[in-house]
């Protein structure tokens, strides 16, 4: 069963119960993020790159420690083409299953294999999402607490489940918005079609005068989480 019309109801709900993470840019600003999770893979990530290169938009990738082991040199490539780098956990592990020991694990061997593999001081890799949006009050806390930023989404078109470039690109242009932050993914799941879908959805949303940005500008542009509490 696919969730994909639920999703814009429940970004509603969520972001309104849990401030403290970025669900979104400024509605101000007509501007969007492309965030793309679970790599790097050694295929689907490089031609995604240079379908990003061809229009030239950098994007946000929030990425699992272990591909980032396995596959440095991809993971280096994606940080000298100037995106932002993020954190998905160590494996594609629900947040809440984790005790607070394995969670921290998770995020500090996830951020020593980015740091390694992209020559970056570890403290510039704050950005964290996630594996399937599911985080309790108990998850926000500790990564407050660590010091992370919690990312989290406004536009989820399922794209993991494979239904199609059109669909998918359908998905998305039906709920985008000013501030919107777009999930995709470049991994196993979901990655052998994500070279096409950027490559459908870019010139569409520039043709409505779209810009891209990064999840360090939406940062800039909402009060600190501390703040919002």
């Amino acid at each position: 069963m696919q969730f994909a019309p639920v999703y814009p109801y429940l970004y509603r709900l969520l972001k309104s119960r849990f401030p403290s993470s970025l669900w979104c840019g400024s509605p101000a600003v007509p501007y969007v993020a492309l965030t793309f999770d679970d790599g790097p893979h050694p295929e689907y990530t490089p031609q995604l790159l240079d379908v990003l290169d061809r229009y030239g938009v950098r994007a946000s990738f929030f990425w699992l420690g272990v591909n980032v082991a396995r596959f440095p040199a991809i993971a280096r490539e994606v940080h000298l083409r100037g995106h932002w780098l993020a954190l998905h956990g160590y494996e594609h592990r629900a947040f809440p299953r984790l005790t607070p020991t394995e969670l921290h694990d998770s995020l500090e061997r996830t951020r020593d294999a980015i740091s390694s593999a992209c020559d970056l001081d570890p403290a510039l890799l704050r950005d964290v999402r996630p594996p399937n949006g599911i985080f309790t009050p108990k998850t926000l806390k500790l990564l407050n607490q660590w010091h992370y930023r919690p990312v989290m989404w406004s536009v989820v078109p399922e794209d993991w489940v494979e239904p199609g470039v059109e669909r998918v690109c359908q998905r998305v242009l039906t709920q985008i918005h000013w501030g919107a932050i777009v999930v995709l993914h470049d991994g196993y799941f979901g990655g052998q079609s994500v070279a096409q879908t950027a490559a459908c959805l870019i010139p569409q949303l520039r043709d409505r005068e779209y810009d891209f940005v990064t999840i360090d500008r939406f940062w800039n542009d909402v009060p600190p989480p501390s703040l919002l509490n």
